[in-house]
């Protein structure tokens, strides 16, 4: 976890990997979410090594006031963090101040004083749905080698049809996706378990992979490969779109991550209610799933003036 490089005491250094640990074993966080605790709390521990000019203690921590949690934040402000990353830095200063007081070390309570900075307001940037469909069609991949082309082809028709996390696609083995298949059932963030209609267009083009890819594709291990044999990792794909979208003409934002945007806001244009997409998506919460209103504002009001009584 970088340790060696936090200037601090033992105990304080022991009970953070104690809680690091806990956020991987017992809550099962994201490893890209524990990759960033860990970054936060590295960077806290050392601006407060600097602030009081002397090796980070326990102590220090339980007697942290507001004051101490804002100059931290002003640092990272003054480095380059947004408003989003500076949210980020204190959710994770609150999650390892919560634990250690739950373990009754400390007081949390100068962390829950401070209100989180303002989040940015940014809308999801889909795909137009024939911008979507040329993309994930088999003719439009770029790579010269057949099979490597159908692997990409088939992971981005997985994203666009069935709504699914990059990571969530190159995690599916040859038994998730067997010939007659229907449905996914996809485990996603915070371990949660989802299922997804696996539309034909999709499960054909996992089908036209499968039949060209050089390796044998074991049930249980990873479905899709990299050049070498091993499991596909994340960088190709978004690499393979990044060229992708030079040679469609496609913005900066038509990202891998864009199709999966693009699925719910499809989705919604074509009248599909916000619960169900909140569940085809994955997401814990509603709030999350509303903010595809915004980018179909436009439809909605159409909406609104075609069937209230009153409009």
């Amino acid at each position: 976890m970088n340790e060696i490089l936090i200037i601090a005491a033992p105990e304080l250094l022991e009970k953070r990997r104690d809680w690091l640990a806990s956020l991987s074993d017992e809550r099962r966080l994201s490893e890209n979410t524990l990759q960033a605790y860990e970054r936060d709390t590295r960077q806290f521990l050392k601006f407060l090594t600097g602030h009081l000019a002397e090796p980070a203690r326990m102590s220090d921590i339980h007697t942290l006031r507001p004051a101490d949690l804002r100059a931290f934040l002003a640092a990272r402000r003054r480095e380059g963090s947004g408003n989003r990353s500076l949210g980020r830095h204190l959710a994770g200063l609150r999650s390892f101040l919560r634990y250690l007081e739950r373990k009754g070390l400390v007081n949390a309570a100068g962390a829950s004083a401070i209100r989180t900075p303002k989040q940015p307001k940014s809308l999801p940037k889909p795909l137009s749905d024939t911008q979507a469909i040329t993309v994930v069609g088999s003719d439009a991949q770029l790579h010269e080698t057949p099979w490597i082309a159908a692997r990409d082809a088939a992971v981005l028709t997985l994203l666009y049809a069935c709504g699914l996390r990059i990571s969530e696609a190159l995690d599916l083995t040859p038994a998730d996706l067997t010939p007659d298949a229907t449905s996914l059932r996809i485990t996603g963030k915070g371990n949660k378990t989802r299922v997804v209609p696996l539309l034909p267009a999709a499960l054909a083009a996992v089908e036209t992979y499968k039949k060209l890819c050089p390796y044998h594709l074991s049930e249980n291990e990873p479905l899709f490969r990299g050049a070498r044999g091993g499991k596909l990792q994340q960088a190709i794909i978004q690499s393979e779109m990044r060229k992708l979208r030079g040679a469609l003409g496609l913005p900066e934002t038509a990202t891998p991550h864009a199709l999966r945007h693009s699925f719910a806001t499809h989705l919604l244009a074509g009248g599909g209610d916000l619960r169900t997409i909140q569940e085809l998506l994955g997401h814990a919460s509603l709030s999350t799933t509303q903010v595809y209103t915004g980018v179909d504002a436009a439809r909605l009001l159409e909406v609104y003036d075609r069937a209230h009584p009153r409009a």
